[in-house]
């Protein structure tokens, strides 16, 4: 007898995730972060070899004109926000395994976050560069130094403008993995995504 999930849709072995049943265990394991009984787990780096890993991530915290001409002038009344930015997501780089439980501790040995006002945008950008000889690749640790570098800004400034924003943190390259070498497009890095690619992400449910 075939069983059938809850929607009715099984297959020959029991599995109702669309894959065979005649897959690799290996392959199967491979393919999820999930082990036996749904129970997360860390995904197996033990045949990955090491190489040298880079990653590139921004955030930015849109504010006025006037919080960004305090930020400049060094006027703001909690301090240094640009210094104070930059050595807090150097800190959450890394602790990022201690953060998102699936992460590998991974042994860092380039780190540079680095805070930049910008007039045109009224927003501070930040960028975080990571990189590692590892087994692991280092976007996660990008990706945190950059997020908690911006709400760090936005703690430092939230007395004199509660209104600011924080928004857009995304990997913007990567290197180092089996997989080519990956990069943002231009026309994306910065600002919305492109309109078709909006129009594209319409009328699909989210995962």
């Amino acid at each position: 007898m075939t069983w059938k999930g809850p929607t009715g849709d099984g297959n020959a072995d029991g599995r109702a995730d669309g894959r065979s049943g005649d897959e690799p265990r290996s392959e199967r394991r491979r393919s999820s972060q999930f082990g036996r009984g749904g129970r997360p787990r860390m995904a197996s780096l033990s045949e990955v070899r090491s190489v040298v890993r880079k990653a590139v991530a921004e955030a930015e915290v849109a504010v006025s004109q006037e919080t960004l001409s305090a930020i400049v002038d060094g006027s703001v009344p909690r301090g240094d926000v640009l210094s104070v930015a930059e050595l807090s997501g150097v800190m959450a780089a890394k602790r990022t395994a201690e953060l998102i439980p699936l992460v590998h501790a991974t042994p860092l040995t380039e780190l540079l976050v680095v805070a930049t006002p910008d007039r045109a945008a009224g927003a501070v950008r930040i960028k975080a560069e990571t990189a590692a000889t590892a087994a692991a690749g280092v976007e996660m640790e990008a990706l945190t130094a950059a997020a908690v570098a911006a709400l760090t800004l936005y703690d430092m400034i939230r007395d004199v403008d509660p209104g600011a924003e924080v928004r857009a943190v995304r990997l913007i390259s990567s290197s180092g993995a089996d997989t080519p070498e990956w990069t943002r497009p231009p026309a994306s890095q910065h600002g919305e995504r492109p309109r078709a690619a909006r129009m594209a992400g319409r009328g699909k449910s989210s995962r």
